[in-house]
């Protein structure tokens, strides 16, 4: 394994919560299916990355992860190290394949500060259960989740911080309220296929295309929800919350809305790299993209060329800032270690680790960030 890319234990709740954030989509990106570099406020996103290297420290302390936990340990001020046992990296891919074990339900944050259900997939264990989107959830296994970051709520949801016990077939108790009524439902999870694109009319003259993750065939399904867009309306390209995923579909999303020039730029090994988008895009559409703190890595990158190259304008709040290149390498035991090998770049070479994004339009915490997106879009569309 030689491509760039972007972890499960009883004993270290922090090592699960480590695997929580992989599988909610907090990859690094590019992977063995063959890529390069690679969600949710700002107040979720620090901890998850504490978590994540949290995690590392104890599955290299515990050896689950064998010879590529050693290896990490070894790799001091890398924080974006990571050690998979080859069973769990084999999740990974499935993940990245637009695979994961679940029971379907998708969940965000709101103002309040309260866990909403977001969008229940279709055909879902959810869906089976009479889980809506809107209703409020409470408890996980009895667990109150009022202050928990999205990414623990997900994984907990997923069974991420017990991998163990939360197989295909396994259950979780979700309370859950709406309109004023409390009530439990027990979920079985299942393999599901992840759709990482949707689509829905935001308001008259606005459609929204909502990106959950940059994972294998979200480019081919973007492009197919640009198709749907009915004539004569604008694009809120909602970014909020995504992760990233493999890179090689996040150029191939930007090729979407340019045509043709530059996307990124990167290094590996100091070797520098560039990557391109295909021509015939669609550059005529008025386009804001929405992102949040919890839009990382190869979101970014896409967030990075739109801006740069003036094709949309961004609103929100500053992105996580994951600009780094993580290379995975398998060692002799199976098990896999990811180390950080470049960084990449925005077509005007702003870099994105650590510092982010800062959208165009900055919305305060607790504004309405997709009213503010509709008002903008509405500027552009009445400016043509």
């Amino acid at each position: 394994m030689s491509r760039p890319s972007h972890r499960s234990s009883s004993r270290s709740f922090r090592r699960g919560a480590a695997l929580a954030c992989v599988f909610a989509g907090v990859l690094a990106t590019g992977a063995a299916t063959g890529s390069w570099p690679e969600a949710a406020d700002a107040d979720v996103a620090e901890p998850a990355a504490d978590a994540r290297a949290a995690g590392r420290a104890d599955g290299a302390a515990d050896g689950e992860a064998g010879e590529a936990g050693e290896l990490v340990s070894r790799r001091g001020g890398d924080r974006w190290a990571t050690a998979y046992s080859a069973e769990e990296y084999a999740e990974v891919r499935r993940h990245l394949a637009g695979e994961y074990v679940g029971t379907g339900i998708a969940v965000v944050r709101t103002a309040e500060g309260r866990i909403e259900v977001s969008e229940v997939h279709e055909d879902s264990p959810a869906e089976r259960a009479g889980v809506r989107p809107g209703d409020r959830i409470r408890t996980i296994d009895g667990v109150r989740v009022s202050g928990g970051a999205v990414t623990d709520v997900v994984g907990r949801l997923r069974g991420s911080d017990r991998p163990a016990a939360a197989g295909p077939g396994s259950t979780v108790r979700i309370g859950l309220e709406r309109d004023g009524r409390h009530w439990t439902v027990e979920v079985e999870r299942a393999r599901l296929t992840d759709r990482a694109v949707t689509v829905s009319r935001d308001a008259p003259g606005a459609t929204r295309i909502r990106v959950s993750s940059f994972t294998q065939g979200a480019a081919d399904q973007l492009r197919a929800a640009m198709a749907e867009v009915p004539e004569g309306d604008g694009v809120l390209l909602d970014l909020r919350g995504n992760a990233g995923g493999l890179l090689t579909e996040a150029a191939e999303a930007a090729s979407v809305f340019l045509d043709g020039g530059l996307v990124a730029t990167y290094d590996v090994h100091g070797r520098q790299h560039a990557l391109y988008a295909d021509q015939g895009g669609d550059t005529g559409t008025p386009l804001v993209v929405l992102v949040d703190g919890g839009t990382m890595s190869s979101a970014e990158m896409v967030t990075g060329a739109l801006q740069d190259r003036g094709r949309a304008v961004v609103v929100g709040s500053r992105t996580f800032g994951k600009g780094t290149v993580q290379m995975p390498s398998e060692q002799p035991d199976g098990s896999v270690a990811e180390l950080t090998v470049g960084h990449y770049a925005t077509p005007l070479g702003r870099t994105v680790d650590e510092d982010g994004i800062v959208p165009d339009l900055v919305v305060a915490p607790g504004e309405d960030a997709q009213a503010r997106a509709r008002t903008v879009l509405g500027g552009l569309a009445g400016g043509e």
